[in-house]
């Protein structure tokens, strides 16, 4: 009997230490919301002729973490709110407590992350993605 409890305890152990290297972590996500802010800011420069001189993203808080299949490899689709701080020359302007949608997918070597962004205008019945390198 005690056999079979230690034997069920390493079993769950053994499990739960294998699944936790596949969940996206804060910092991961993090990286994820700066590569889309900055992709978006380099956007508003070129437009706006703002003179950015960098962002922090701060507090972030994940509320769902869905596990998913895009492209038949593993992924997640993270929900949440972060504050964002833009530097300006002369000031700061804050936005807290905005909400993000992150999808993120492990690559089949299991070491690596990228950022998936939706096609925005994509007319095909199946989705087309965008895949970023998260560093």
């Amino acid at each position: 009997m005690i056999r079979l409890f230690v034997t069920v305890i390493l079993l769950m152990l053994i499990t739960a230490c294998g699944s936790v290297g596949l969940l996206p972590t804060t910092q991961l996500v993090q990286k994820a919301i700066a590569l889309q802010v900055e992709q978006t800011q380099q956007q508003l420069q070129k437009k706006l002729d703002l003179d950015f001189q960098g962002f922090e993203i701060k507090h972030i808080s994940i509320s769902q973490e869905q596990p998913l299949t895009i492209q038949n490899l593993p992924a997640f689709r993270v929900l949440g709110t972060y504050d964002l701080i833009f530097k300006l020359p002369t000031r700061q302007l804050k936005q807290l407590q905005q909400p993000f949608e992150v999808y993120l997918q492990i690559q089949q070597e299991g070491k690596t992350w990228r950022l998936l962004r939706p096609e925005k205008d994509s007319k095909n019945t199946q989705q087309t993605w965008h895949s970023y390198l998260i560093l």
